[in-house]
């Protein structure tokens, strides 16, 4: 009878495993850390990184729904923490995030123009701008990191941009909350959302339908590059500084989160809430490796053997649910 009733709900929502994996993985934690991971400070620690690698995985998860892939989010997180320090110092924090938040349209826009007028996919292009936009944050820095003095670490504008907590929490996770709202809204109640699934399901059905694929397409990635910059912003707010390495390999960290939370790389379905899930999945996993004394160097072993199990398990409890 619970599996008669399990199997339509599973059907509907794609980001239930993740669920299931993360409150195993919280239990197991909490009880084998002893209390080092399962304490106010930690777990505050563990939700700032999630609102920084879930604002990119948001981003990620968009043009995944598209049936494409970015995988340049992690130089575009670097390029938007260069650009707000190097701004920060001069002018205000805010002006410094909007200008942050254009390099990552511009960096999205790059991506999007050349995957939809060449034709190229995109898994080629993004890579190869992965490698530009990380060259370009290198160049500028010139091996050196961009800083913002102690002095002008104050005022709202930069305690609101990932420079302050409130009520114990840093203000990324905040404007996570704000971005989720806003996204959900664009895909649930906007042509937007319809379009976008669309195109993912079916580019040239949707074509003929009328949907307009290449801007779609364009729209994902922009937005992808939009919430890299912004996440990187943040997390340049709250540390201070930035080299050009920042956001390395974050980028398979986002898209491990979109395939955790149930995302078809294939595209036509995206699951936000599911890719928040995933990267909080694994910036807990992270944490409890700190925390336990297990040398960094292994997260990103395990980080691939719960991609291809995740992916393994997804499909086979989805296949297990459209059984009749």
């Amino acid at each position: 009878m619970a599996l008669s009733i399990a199997k339509p709900v599973i059907r509907r929502h794609a980001e239930i495993g993740i669920f299931l994996i993360g409150a195993i993985l919280v239990v197991i934690f909490a009880s084998t850390s002893d209390g080092k991971w399962a304490n106010l400070y930690n777990i505050g620690t563990i939700l700032q990184v999630t609102a920084t690698l879930g604002l990119m995985s948001l981003g990620v998860a968009l043009v995944i729904g598209t049936g494409e892939i970015d995988i340049s989010v992690g130089s575009t997180f670097g390029m938007g923490a260069l650009a707000y320090l190097w701004l920060a110092a001069h002018v205000d924090p805010s002006l410094a995030a909007v200008a942050a938040i254009v390099v990552g349209a511009a960096t999205g826009l790059v991506n999007g123009l050349l995957v939809t007028r060449t034709g190229t996919p995109s898994l080629i292009i993004t890579l190869g701008t992965l490698m530009i936009f990380r060259g370009i944050a290198i160049a500028l820095t010139e091996g050196f990191s961009f800083s913002v003095p102690y002095a002008a670490r104050k005022g709202w504008a930069y305690f609101g941009l990932g420079g302050g907590e409130f009520f114990g929490f840093n203000t990324a996770l905040y404007w996570l909350i704000i971005v989720l709202v806003i996204l959900m809204a664009m895909l649930k109640a906007m042509p937007f959302g319809n379009r976008l699934l669309a195109v993912g399901g079916s580019a040239e059905s949707a074509h003929s339908r009328g949907v307009r694929v290449g801007r779609v397409k364009l729209s994902a990635f922009v937005l992808c590059g939009v919430l890299a910059a912004f996440a990187g912003t943040l997390e340049a707010g709250k540390l201070g500084f930035a080299d050009g390495s920042m956001g390395r390999l974050m980028e398979l960290q986002a898209i491990a989160s979109c395939v955790l939370g149930g995302c078809l790389l294939a595209g036509g379905r995206v699951s936000l809430i599911g890719a928040l899930m995933g990267a909080f999945v694994l910036s807990s996993i992270q944490s409890y490796l700190v925390v336990t004394g297990v040398r960094p160097q292994w997260f990103i072993l395990i980080l691939g053997l719960i991609v291809v199990i995740a992916a393994y398990g997804d499909r086979s409890l989805r296949q297990w649910a459209l059984r009749k």
